[in-house]
């Protein structure tokens, strides 16, 4: 299956934090928190404005972004988690 984000709309593979941190504790999955950074997986089109003109998107498929702990929507493709989410809750793009 295949899924193609609409309007400004981005398909984000989440990355997931290291489970050991620095001095070797491990940290179980139940403490863990929410990653907020991923992968962009696909893009859409971007945003009409309400003349009709096209807006293109900022990020592109490949990067890796920034984005807020409680944004977009999750989704399995694939047997894969995901998130879709708007282009404005991606905070910055990681370079």
């Amino acid at each position: 299956m295949t899924v193609k984000p609409l309007a400004d709309r981005v398909l984000v593979k989440p990355i997931e934090a290291l489970e050991v941190k620095k001095g070797g504790i491990i940290i179980p999955d139940t403490a863990k928190e929410k990653p907020m950074q991923g992968e962009v997986v696909a893009c859409g089109d971007g945003l009409r404005t309400e003349d009709g003109k096209l807006v293109s998107m900022t990020v592109k498929k490949g990067d890796t972004i920034l984005y807020g702990k409680y944004s977009g929507t999750e989704i399995n493709v694939n047997n894969e988690d995901m998130l879709i989410m708007r282009e404005s809750d991606v905070l910055a793009i990681i370079e």
